[in-house]
């Protein structure tokens, strides 16, 4: 088995076919998933899409709570709907947009494409960012009442 990152450019056809089938297959996975979303219309309140179970169980949002929501408002366009849904989600697909094009670009150089996720404190802003937002979003108290979804 051959290795991905040689430090040489993908030449040839068949070379950037093979460094460019997994990013392929992420993009059919997402594609599938997102038709899934359309289709079932979170937005619509007794679609058949699955509820939250910490929703569900114990009546607070947790930090993912309004992501399809927030992927159905960007398919169509709504932006604001998307940032009231879930703000925190939406920046992190943006962040996940550059890193899933940075490995992408990473295939087909031959050599690792640096993106945020090489960055020394990632793990730990992460971290910290969710459990800020899983805090902040089921405060009782106006004006933190309106991240509610």
């Amino acid at each position: 088995m051959t290795t991905v990152y040689t430090g040489l450019p993908a030449r040839g056809l068949r070379a950037k076919a093979r460094a460019l089938a997994p990013p392929a297959a992420v993009i059919a996975g997402l594609g599938v998933c997102c038709a899934a979303v359309w289709l079932g219309d979170p937005t619509t309140p007794g679609g058949p899409l699955p509820v939250c179970p910490t929703k569900y169980l114990f009546g607070i949002d947790c930090p993912g709570c309004g992501g399809m929501r927030m992927a159905y408002s960007v398919m169509h366009g709504d932006f604001a709907g998307a940032l009231h849904y879930n703000a925190v989600s939406l920046v992190f697909l943006v962040l996940l947009a550059w890193s899933g094009a940075a490995w992408t670009l990473g295939r087909l150089r031959g050599r690792a494409v640096r993106s945020w996720l090489h960055w020394r404190r990632t793990p730990l802003v992460v971290g910290i960012v969710f459990c800020l937002w899983f805090v902040v979003r089921n405060l009782p108290f106006p004006p933190f009442t309106g991240l509610f979804v």
